[in-house]
């Protein structure tokens, strides 16, 4: 059964490449959803997936890509509808 969070990524994770790893590792993992930058500097996203892989990229997403530095994650789980048939960046 598929699970949906949406989540809010905080410290330095605009101008290093967090939207284009996190999209590598999202299709890595068969995640469907959405990654983009915020207008506040933060990078918010939508995970679709098992909970299991949904852990895993949560994990990689503390870590980011070298030159990021997460300070924060904030969560909020939400009711799969399986409307993404894939995962992409918003501009």
């Amino acid at each position: 059964m598929k699970t949906r969070v949406h989540v809010l990524i905080s410290g330095k994770v605009q101008g290093v490449w967090f939207r284009a790893s996190t999209k590598q590792k999202a299709d890595e993992l068969g995640i469907l959803g959405w990654v983009k930058n915020t207008d506040d500097g933060n990078v918010e996203a939508v995970f679709e997936a098992e909970k299991a892989v949904l852990d895993e990229m949560i994990a990689w997403c503390w870590v980011g890509p070298p030159r990021a530095n997460v300070t924060d994650i904030k969560m909020l789980p939400t009711r799969s509808d399986e409307r993404y048939t894939s995962f992409f960046v918003l501009y």
